[in-house]
């Protein structure tokens, strides 16, 4: 009972906290637009045009790192359903599109770069979308 009580209780962050929430740096939205345009780009043999099938081959997760003049620091496999050649493709189409875009100098962190995340969903051909960017998957499988 006391359970329910607790998470009907509703709270309100103070002032402070609000006005920080506020003024935060934004997130990187543009430098993530820039970076798939190139990851496109530079790859358009492997971009999937047109709708991801319903049941989708692999997914992807990529860790990046990039510093202050666009050059790839560090990039690995966050997440994976274990396609081995389906993360070789990602981590390669990323290289190959590097150098990438100069991020804008108020998203660097301390070390003066940007880490991000990006996933790549697979169609059984091998071929990829972004997942901040894809199409709607298709809603049956055929």
């Amino acid at each position: 009972m006391l359970i329910a009580g607790v998470s009907a209780c509703t709270f309100t962050p103070p002032p402070s906290v609000v006005q920080a929430r506020n003024t935060a740096t934004p997130a990187p939205s543009q430098a993530l637009t820039d970076y798939k345009a190139r990851i496109f780009e530079r790859n358009p043999s492997l971009v999937l045009k047109g709708i991801p099938q319903a049941m989708l081959r692999s997914f992807v997760l990529v860790a990046l790192t990039v510093d202050r003049n666009g050059r790839l620091v560090q990039s690995s496999v966050y997440r994976t359903n274990g396609d081995d050649e389906a993360e070789a493709t990602a981590l390669a189409s990323l290289r190959r599109a590097s150098p990438l875009p100069a991020p804008p100098a108020r998203l660097l962190n301390g070390a003066g770069q940007i880490e991000l995340f990006e996933g790549w969903m697979f169609n059984d051909n091998g071929q990829f979308q972004l997942q901040t960017s894809h199409s709607p998957q298709a809603s049956s499988i055929e």
